[in-house]
């Protein structure tokens, strides 16, 4: 089958398909940081959407879909961190819906968009299904959308072994409180500490957990 992971520099989810004896392939603008340079197509993914794929995975960039930066959306004094505000920012958040629609008409049979909580779900239509790492074995808390199209719901339930994958909840991690009073989980907290240069914190940040990784390769590989 021919898979192509949009929007995807890490590899994880390409990685594990090629695993699975699949015809794998990351697209990004950016190089791959996975180490398989032979299995990426570094490039704007609209450009590739009409190849000839089987089953695209996609992972938009969630900058100005998350509901997290809402409180940009106003006219406002700029942000001391610079981001975008007003005018701005709405713009950008248009031109990312936009982007995100693109990939979800792509004239692929199968399809599935990863996001966190967002925009899109006024924007367009409810995610089909909604997880978390922890469901698959992965220590950490992030509400993950995932809009499906002729795809199953990601199994995680208690017959571990119907994927030949052990797929096993554990607790939730613990949850950090700021001095802001911002809450988040360890993980999140952990990758705030990387340095802001190169996008490396927005890299740790956007990685597709290994549990997921697995489980999307196992059951709709």
């Amino acid at each position: 089958m021919r898979v192509l992971l949009a929007c995807e520099e890490s590899q994880a989810v390409c990685i594990e398909f090629r695993k699975k004896g699949h015809e794998a392939f990351s697209c990004d603008i950016l190089p791959c940081s996975g180490g398989h340079p032979e299995w990426h197509i570094q490039g704007d993914v609209i450009e590739q959407l009409d190849k000839g794929w089987d089953l695209m995975i996609a992972f938009p960039p969630c900058t100005y879909l998350t509901v997290t930066g809402n409180k940009w959306i106003k006219d406002q004094p700029k942000s001391k961190r610079g981001s975008l505000v007003g005018k701005e920012r709405r713009d950008a958040r248009e031109e990312a819906v936009d982007f995100f629609m693109a990939i979800a008409n792509a004239p692929i049979n199968k399809i599935a968009i990863e996001n966190p909580v967002g925009v899109m779900s006024s924007e367009w239509k409810k995610a089909e299904q909604i997880i978390q790492p922890y469901y698959f074995g992965d220590n950490a808390q992030k509400t993950t959308c995932l809009w499906l199209k002729n795809l199953p719901l990601l199994y995680h339930n208690d017959k571990p072994n119907l994927f030949d994958q052990e797929i096993t909840h554990v607790e939730r991690e613990e949850i950090i409180v700021s001095k802001s009073g911002n809450r988040m989980g360890s993980w999140y907290y952990q990758t705030g500490m990387i340095p802001l240069k190169d996008g490396q914190r927005a890299k740790a940040r956007s990685k597709t957990f290994p549990g997921i990784a697995k489980a999307m390769a196992n059951q709709w590989g």
